[in-house]
């Protein structure tokens, strides 16, 4: 369609998770309109963030360090891990500051569509992790989709027999919704949740 390196940048841009091609090209089209510093502070974050970030040796989680802030902190409950698919989950846990316990992000969930396996995600680690015999919980928070729930079912059925208790996350209806938008399995899902209301 364009020359050259607009052509290249709307590629590379179109290579972006949840970017299709006319985002692309809106986001090409910005960034030539911007200031030399504007795009030279971009690059700049860009390739310091390569450069410095990696992911934590315990949990997997993104860190600076061999080890992210969480696993790194001696006041973590070290009884109880949360299992979630991506470091964003992680952020979306602690925002809620209702848990301190300690993380293991798989890197994905298993989708036998997109050739994802148990072996392509961070499994073995999470039952290595569990061979230290302090952990008592582990709380498998992947997201409510069939993904997240063939990866829930299946590890649910490999760490029952590791002497842990494996909760999951309780879902149902979000605050604010209407009964009427909800569908089958979330209205499903809230019926299995439900307790009792003391006055």
């Amino acid at each position: 369609m364009y020359e050259g390196a607009v052509q290249d940048l709307i590629d590379e841009l179109g290579r972006l998770p949840g970017v299709g091609p006319k985002s692309a090209q809106r986001i090409a089209f910005h960034l030539l309109q911007q200031d030399s510093e504007d795009v030279a502070r971009l690059v700049s974050a860009l390739t310091e963030v390569k450069a410095r970030v990696r992911f934590c040796e315990v949990c997997g989680n993104v860190a600076e360090a061999e080890r992210c802030r969480i696993c790194a902190d001696p006041r973590r409950d070290q009884t109880a891990i949360c299992v979630v698919e991506e470091p964003k989950d992680v952020v979306a846990i602690e925002r809620t500051r209702e848990f301190r316990g300690t993380y293991h992000v798989l890197g994905g969930a298993i989708s036998p569509i997109d050739g994802v396996g148990p072996d392509d995600l961070r499994v073995r680690e999470l039952v290595t992790r569990l061979a230290s015999n302090e952990v008592q919980e582990v709380i498998i928070a992947t997201d409510p989709n069939l993904e997240g729930e063939a990866t829930a079912t299946y590890l649910s059925r490999l760490l029952r027999d590791l002497g842990v208790t494996v909760t999951r996350l309780a879902s149902g209806l979000p605050v604010g919704g209407d009964l009427e938008y909800a569908d089958e399995v979330t209205l499903g899902r809230a019926f299995e949740g439900r307790r009792r209301v003391d006055a």
